[in-house]
């Protein structure tokens, strides 16, 4: 059976929407739905409260822990198969976990498989997808499966228990509430020798982005995090450019590939900069 993890905060205009067109159209293979309120004011502990749904799980966290809740979340969830879902995601079609699962099973060594996002002109999902990163997707047909191979994120994505173990889980990151814990696990997932990929047929709708939420404190920290990322890659390119001015190094460097220079992360990045 499936399990699914919904992790919210102060985004109550978005998660009725998600619950009503997103979680409401799961199908009967789908036995366990936990929604992880993290300390929401706005309405959100009195909503979810007052849902109906005999499936659902409801987790009223004291703080906000951000994304490190999935973590703890999915150490509650028992399917064979779990699926990470954004609370931003407020279309999906009927029985989409159905077709997820499907399509997973089809796929030799499938360990992380995403709905693909519609093209609404205005999330930074579409924007990513379509315009910013669409030169990083392959598409591609296994078994008779529409995929897109490229980046994949835990908007509305499913692995199984098996690849989840395999993979050691999604994990806490102590510095910082939000961050990639999608991609830390992603990397996982492919050191293990799974393949992640979108599934192009399936697709929803991810309101992401301040078009449809401007959190203030969800935006901060967001920020926080992407500025503290910038100044990682920027060491890190400096570092590579100090070896690589090291003949005998820079030689072994072209012959085994241990590192590459990203002519972008050369620039300084600022750090009163928020994304």
């Amino acid at each position: 059976m499936i399990s699914v993890v919904v992790v919210t905060c102060n985004r109550l205009h978005l998660l009725e929407q998600c619950v009503e067109r997103v979680v409401k159209r799961l199908s009967d293979e789908t036995d366990q739905i936990v929604i992880w309120n993290n300390a929401s004011t706005d309405g959100t502990r009195e909503y979810l409260d007052g849902l109906r749904i005999p499936r659902l799980e409801v987790v009223h966290h004291p703080e906000n822990i951000g994304t490190n809740a999935f973590a703890r979340a999915f150490r509650m969830c028992r399917g064979s198969y779990l699926i990470e879902l954004d609370d931003d995601v407020i279309d999906a079609p009927e029985h989409w976990d159905r077709s997820l699962r499907d399509a997973f099973d089809r796929v030799p060594k499938m360990g992380f498989l995403a709905a693909a996002c519609i093209d609404d002109g205005k999330s930074v999902a579409a924007e990513i997808l379509y315009r910013r990163d669409a030169h990083l997707y392959k598409q591609q047909t296994v078994n008779g499966v529409s995929l897109l191979a490229g980046p994949t994120g835990g908007w509305c994505t499913m692995t199984s228990r098996e690849v989840y173990d395999a993979a050691g889980g999604f994990t806490e990151n102590p510095k910082f509430t939000f961050w990639h814990e999608d991609g830390e696990y992603v990397r996982r997932v492919m050191d293990a020798g799974y393949r992640c990929a979108l599934l192009a047929d399936v697709k929803v709708f991810h309101a992401s982005g301040e078009a449809y939420s401007k959190d203030t404190a969800v935006s901060q920290e967001k920020a926080r995090y992407y500025r503290w990322r910038e100044w990682r890659r920027y060491r890190r390119h400096r570092v590579k450019l100090l070896l690589d001015a090291i003949p005998p190094i820079r030689a072994l460097n072209r012959r085994f590939g241990w590192y590459r220079i990203v002519p972008e992360h050369g620039q300084r990045p600022n750090v009163e900069k928020h994304l």
